[in-house]
Order: structure tokens, then C-alpha cells, then sequence
């Protein structure tokens, strides 16, 4: 069954009694987040409830604290998805603005939980909390739970099984990203880091010395790994699947002085149109770092190199 949206302010379907509710972000639907689905759906089941995530069409510090809003790794249309992935029946995504930020605890309680989405479950992370000056906690969700037959139960953070030692995190991702350390970014989403949008026009430098690019526009409010060159898959909007260079970056060699990184991926034995198409980046393998290089001639034989690399790595 296809996962159903449920706007803020609706309800879900009449036909269901109850459901399994989670609330958060959930930026990256990363293996901690996939954890907590997966003991949502176990107690779903065995209470014959449907599931159902809370989550914002925006990051709540964007509106809360703009300066420090932390760059996303998904889009609210790609975690929808992945949600549906995990078999989740519903999605309430609520709509978050200054008046929603000001709505209190007991309020987003009442409206959300049990009108919304008639939870008789809440399943949060330990640490979350929720309404006007986070008023509302894993304690709050136990005590009002109580008074109108709601459970409310809190999961530890999942630890990261790797050497880093470094637990499970939406911020702990980003951290490594921005290092261009897409190999533990991988570990802890359990896939590739993506990037997805349109091709749009550069240019053409790369097209000018035998190399064309896509130039993937992305949202300011998405996160781009650190500066480098990556070997990563490009998915068309079709579904193909593309070996790829990847560049991100300010292209020092052109002297460019762009004031933002770019991303320019060049899709290996492959020289189509596809301006105005929909690209997903998936990042791989960091290659190298970007740099300044004396000519074209000098450049050209790295973008060789960093080509054969990727395939090799790809392969």
C-alpha cells in the first residue's frame, strides 16, 4: 500500500481506530531513525495499529533560529519517500511557521496526537522535545499519554557500530559530509548520501575541453559535501543508473571566483542532452581533493585519472 499524506490541521481517516506515532525531523532517515520505524511497525503490529510518522515541511530552527539552521540532507519529498520504504502507513507533516512555533505542548498534544493522527502508541527518541520553548518531552508524552490511554515510550540513541565510536546522528552525518567523509556518512544512513534536482545550464567549460558536466541545481537549504572530486552513481529521472565524476566546488583553474560550491558530475561513456531533466546524485568514494592547476593540458590529464578512478572504484 502506497503511504498516504495527512496535511496539519487533518485528521487521519475515519476508518482507522488508532495508530503508532513518532515525531521528528528525521533529516536523513538514517539507521538510528530506521531503528525506531522498525520498532513502531513491530508495535503497530502486534497492537493492530497503523503507522504513522510527524514530521515538518521545514527544519523548526529555520524558523526558531535561522542563524543556526543546519543545512539538510533530505528533501521533505525524499523522506516521505523513504518512510514508504520502511513501510510506514502515514505521514503528518506539519506546517512550520512562527505561529506553529509558538503553538504550546498541551495544545500540539491535543491537536496533533490525539486528534490528528488518534495515536494509542508515541514512540520517541529519549532526548526529543516538542512545543513553545520545548515544553514537551518523553515525560510530558507519558503523563498526558496517561490521562487519555496513550503509551509513550523512549528509545536510547543507537550507537554506531563502526570504529568511530561516534553515535547515530543527523549532525554526526553532516560532520563527516563536509570532511568529504562519505564512506562513514554511508555507514550511518545504511546507503549512499544522495543529492538530487535539475540539470540546469553552465558554462560548458567542461563540454569545451572534452569533458561535459551535468549541473545539478540544488536548494540552498541542502547540504553539499566538502570540496572534491567523488566517484559516485547517477539515476536519471527514467531510473538509469550512471558510473559518474563528480566535482564540487569553485573551479580554481577557470578562476571562476564562484562564491558557492558547485556540482558538475560528468556521467562516464555517456554525451546526451538532459538539460531540464531531474538527477540523484549518489556519493560513493571521495577521490581527491579539488585544487588549482597550472593549465588545461595539466587538468585534463587528472580529470583522465580521476574518470578511471571512479570506474575502477564503481566497478
Amino acid at each position: 500500500m502506497a503511504i498516504d499524506l495527512i496535511n496539519d490541521g487533518s485528521c487521519i481517516p475515519e476508518s482507522i481506530l488508532g495508530t503508532a506515532a513518532t515525531i521528528g525531523v528525521y533529516d536523513g532517515v538514517h539507521l538510528g531513525h530506521c531503528q525506531l520505524l522498525s520498532e513502531l511497525r513491530e508495535k503497530a503490529d502486534h497492537a493492530g495499529l497503523a503507522t504513522v510518522v510527524i514530521t515538518f515541511d521545514q527544519h523548526p530552527t529555520r524558523v526558531t533560529s535561522p542563524e543556526n539552521a543546519p543545512k539538510l540532507l533530505t528533501s521533505i519529498e525524499r523522506k516521505i519517500e523513504l518512510f514508504e520504504s520502511q513501510g510506514i502507513d502515514y505521514v503528518y507533516v506539519v506546517k512550520f511557521d512562527k505561529e506553529r512555533s509558538m503553538t504550546s505542548a498541551d495544545e500540539f498534544f491535543r491537536s496533533v496526537f490525539v486528534e490528528g493522527v488518534k495515536a494509542k502508541t508515541i514512540i520517541v527518541g529519549e532526548d526529543f522535545q516538542f512545543g513553545h520553548n520545548r515544553k514537551g518531552n518523553l515525560t510530558f508524552l507519558q503523563e498526558e499519554g496517561a490521562k487519555v490511554g496513550i503509551e509513550a515510550i523512549g528509545l536510547e540513541l543507537v550507537q554506531d557500530l563502526t570504529s568511530s565510536g561516534v553515535a547515530i546522528s543527523s549532525t554526526a552525518i553532516r560532520t563527516f559530509l563536509t570532511q568529504g567523509d562519505v564512506r562513514s556518512a554511508t555507514q550511518m544512513l545504511g546507503r549512499y548520501f544522495e543529492i538530487e534536482g535539475t540539470v540546469v545550464k553552465g558554462d560548458e567549460r567542461g563540454r569545451q575541453i572534452g569533458f561535459p558536466t551535468a549541473n545539478i541545481a540544488i536548494g540552498k537549504e541542502m547540504l553539499l559535501p566538502g570540496d572534491g572530486v567523488y566517484a559516485c552513481w547517477y539515476e536519471r529521472g527514467n531510473g538509469s543508473r550512471h558510473k559518474a565524476a563528480v566535482n564540487i566546488g569553485r573551479r580554481p583553474t577557470f578562476q571562476t571566483n564562484e562564491k558557492e560550491s558547485v556540482l558538475e558530475a560528468h556521467l562516464i561513456g555517456f554525451n546526451e542532452d538532459i538539460y531540464g531533466e531531474f538527477g540523484r546524485v549518489e556519493f560513493a568514494h571521495f577521490l581527491r581533493p579539488e585544487r588549482q592547476f597550472e593549465g588545461i593540458e595539466s587538468l585534463k590529464k587528472q580529470l583522465e585519472s580521476d574518470i578511471e578512478a571512479a570506474q575502477s572504484l564503481l566497478e
